[in-house]
C-alpha cells in the first residue's frame, strides 16, 4: 500500500494551470488560499486514483491515468502534473467544495503571496523540470 495522505494535480489548460480559491473556513489547513485541484485519500485508494477522483469532484473533469505526466512525492502528499488543449476549460464546472476556479499562468501562481508555499514549490519544480 502507497503510504500518503493525499494528492494534488498540476493541470495545465493551454499553457495556464486550474487554481482553486480555498474555503475561507478555520478547521480546514490554508483557509482562503489559492490551491490546486486534489485532496485527501480515501480508503486505500492509490494517488492517481486519489488525484483524479478529486479532480472529477471539485472541477467536473473526468481524466484517465494516461493523462498523468508527472509525479512527485512531497512527505504524505503526492503530487501529479497532466496537460489538456484550452478548450477543456469550457467543461470545468465547480464543485461544492471552495470559493471558485480560475486559470493563471504557473509564474504567476508561483509568485503570489496568496498561493500554498510547497505547492508552489512543486509547480517550479515542474515547471524546472518539464520546461527548463
Amino acid at each position: 500500500m502507497q503510504d500518503f495522505g493525499g494528492a494534488k494535480l498540476i493541470l495545465f489548460i493551454g499553457d495556464r494551470i486550474v487554481v482553486l480559491r480555498r474555503d475561507n473556513t478555520p478547521d480546514i489547513p490554508w483557509p482562503g488560499r489559492l490551491d490546486l485541484p486534489g485532496g485527501g485519500r480515501e480508503g486505500d485508494e492509490t494517488a492517481e486514483a486519489c488525484v483524479l477522483r478529486e479532480t472529477c469532484e471539485e472541477i467536473g473533469l473526468s481524466l484517465g491515468a494516461e493523462a498523468l505526466v508527472w509525479r512527485r512525492q512531497l512527505n504524505r502528499g503526492v503530487f501529479f502534473a497532466a496537460h489538456l488543449r484550452e478548450d477543456w476549460e469550457a467543461r470545468i464546472v465547480s464543485g461544492s467544495e471552495g470559493q471558485g476556479w480560475a486559470l493563471m499562468h504557473p509564474d504567476a501562481y508561483i509568485a503570489h503571496p496568496e498561493s500554498i508555499p510547497h505547492f508552489a514549490d512543486m509547480v517550479r519544480l515542474y515547471m524546472a523540470q518539464a520546461f527548463g
